[in-house]
């Protein structure tokens, strides 16, 4: 019995590191945009959300299933919690929901000054989707129902000319 508790232990110790190497952290948007919005090849679909919101939990597995079904985009899940809740709330929560898609925490709390480098239209209300392909940008204040519903609005923007 002993030795599966210092099993469980491990494992539970192994995980929580494991989450947390894959969490990068921006404590500035310019270093985030810098490194995570880019005009190539790739399409990016990237969320915007919170621990702390509601419709926001609900729609991440949506986006989880479109990280692992559709190999033309790079999910990137954007966490805004505060950078103090890291590892006592975020690095927990994306291991116990199992989230392979590239989370990320970008803690700069001066909305003010980056909201309308995502979109002019932004709000900053959350959950929130921006999804870039080369020069083409398409953004989204809202939450997606299922994920047909956010599949089909991906492959709908992939796909127009």
């Amino acid at each position: 019995m002993k030795w599966l508790s210092a099993l469980l232990f491990v494992l539970v110790l192994t995980l929580g590191q494991t989450a947390s190497a894959q969490i990068a952290v921006y404590e500035k948007f310019e270093a985030f945009e810098k490194d995570i919005i880019k005009e190539n090849d790739s399409i990016y679909v990237i969320n915007f959300w919170a621990t702390w919101c509601a419709p926001c939990i609900k729609e991440l597995p949506y986006f989880e299933k479109l990280h692992t079904d559709n190999p033309k985009v790079k999910v990137i899940l954007v966490s805004l919690d505060s950078q103090k809740d890291l590892e006592k709330k975020l690095i927990p929560f994306v291991a116990r929901k199992q989230l392979t898609a590239n989370v990320i925490l970008l803690s700069d709390k001066d909305y003010n000054s980056w909201l309308n480098k995502i979109d002019e239209s932004w709000s900053g209300a959350i959950p929130a989707t921006f999804i870039l392909d080369g020069k083409r940008k398409l953004f989204a204040e809202r939450e997606f129902e299922s994920f047909t519903e956010l599949n089909d609005y991906v492959n709908a923007f992939i796909h127009h000319n």
